[in-house]
């Protein structure tokens, strides 16, 4: 039986701008062009994501929605917004600085309606599959535009984003590294069931990935938490003899890869050039930078530890703590490059609870074996070891990565009717 049948009851045919089963089809391919667009352009993704609410609007039953949104599942992502709106009530930003620090959070409430769609959806390998085969397009365009830097869709020719043709080396690696360590899980799966050919495939399709990002351009946070993803998947499916020889092989890659990749050498060196440069001349680096930030952060929490400054007070407080200063510690910013510090300047201790609850709800939430249990939990590791470095909840692509990908598969998960157990063809 055909899962969107769930959806209403059997009665007699419906025009199909009545259907609630038109519509479920209907939302499920827009959100495939969600999926499609979201590594390309952050307009359509908002257009499609638009459209995808109005055409699930008709499938929701009152009743078993809000069932749904009591659990904690639901409640946590939305606690972090309400949180977000309470927030703006004791900030001492102006009111247009308030409102517009609340907008990286709507984004949460979407996990509800996801989770209650995707219980209901038989097309959830669509949407996955379609955000595989965007970013495999997008890695052929940046071998090509890394070859012929004017093809590039960007407005500057910027030397620093050498192959990249639409938004940034940031986003393009996040894509990157989630498809490569993504389909760890089936290329295993594959070679354990004797499926040889597929397999090698989907293996060389992911070996591309990683080859993009170590002969073409990688970001720094990719190139620290690709190896905790792979390392997760290795303790989770793997036994302590074949990790061994993993990382064995692992580390003859890595050697060959920073014998034959300048731009590997050129990334990893600058961790050390540009912490030199902050400490002995005090400049600008992204990375003297970025220690600046985390330092004054920790101190504006220690100020207020409880219930932070409130919503939208990151920037007023670097402003004040910039005056007299020069150098990297004149730098203002309203983002402190670290989920936990951005929501506990803002929120204090309470703010950190709620985030930290969230990711571990989501975490435990896919637990257990299967496709689509596997990439749901990659989504939250991710989102976890990136945002040490980023505020990737908040920011708009990874934070819709985040909500994309555990909105769907944490729906597939409440169809299987368990916290985390479902078969790898439980979607077809």
């Amino acid at each position: 039986m055909n899962a969107d049948a769930a959806i209403a009851p059997v009665g007699p045919a419906l025009p199909a701008w009545r259907d609630p089963q038109a519509w479920a089809k209907a939302a499920d391919i827009v959100a495939v062009l969600i999926a499609l667009s979201l590594p390309w352009s952050t307009s359509l993704t908002g257009i499609f994501t638009v459209v995808w609410l109005i055409a699930v609007a008709p499938t929701i039953q009152p009743g078993a929605f809000l069932s749904l949104v009591k659990r904690p599942i639901c409640v946590l992502p939305v606690a972090m917004f309400v949180l977000a709106a309470i927030g703006t009530l004791w900030s001492d930003a102006a009111w247009g600085a308030r409102l517009y620090a609340i907008l990286p959070t709507v984004k949460l409430l979407m996990l509800p309606v996801l989770f209650y769609r995707y219980q209901h959806s038989p097309r959830v390998l669509w949407i996955f599959t379609a955000f595989l085969i965007s970013c495999s397009l997008l890695m052929v365009m940046s071998w090509i535009v890394a070859y012929d830097p004017a093809i590039t869709l960007k407005s500057s020719l910027d030397p620093h984003e050498r192959g990249i043709l639409v938004k940034n080396y940031i986003d393009q690696s996040q894509e990157f590294v989630l498809c490569a360590v993504a389909l760890a899980y089936p290329v295993n799966t594959l070679l354990r069931s004797g499926k040889i050919l597929p397999a090698l495939l989907l293996g060389l399709l992911a070996l591309s990935f990683v080859i993009n990002m170590m002969f073409v351009i990688v970001s720094r946070t990719a190139l620290v938490t690709m190896p905790m993803m792979l390392a997760v998947f290795a303790l989770l499916h793997f036994k302590w003899r074949s990790i061994a020889a993993m990382t064995c092989g692992a580390i003859l890659l890595a050697a060959l890869a920073w014998t034959a990749s300048p731009q590997l050498r050129l990334t990893v060196g600058s961790f050390d050039s540009q912490y030199e440069s902050y400490k002995e001349q005090n400049a600008s680096t992204s990375l003297g930078m970025r220690i600046e930030f985390l330092k004054k952060s920790v101190r504006f929490f220690a100020e207020a530890p409880i219930f932070g400054h409130g919503t939208g007070s990151t920037r007023g407080l670097f402003e004040q703590a910039a005056i007299g200063q020069t150098g990297a510690a004149a730098e203002i910013i309203g983002n402190p490059h670290n989920q936990t510090l951005n929501v506990a300047v803002q929120w204090g201790t309470i703010g950190i609870v709620v985030l930290y609850a969230m990711w571990l709800v989501h975490l435990l939430w896919f637990r257990g074996d299967g496709l689509i249990a596997w990439v749901g939990f990659l989504v939250v590791v991710q989102n976890i070891f990136t945002s040490l470095f980023n505020s990737h909840i908040f920011d708009f692509h990874e934070g819709w990565m985040y909500v994309l990908g555990v909105g769907v598969a944490g729906g597939t998960l409440l169809k299987a009717g368990s916290s985390g157990v479902a078969p790898v063809n439980s979607n077809r």
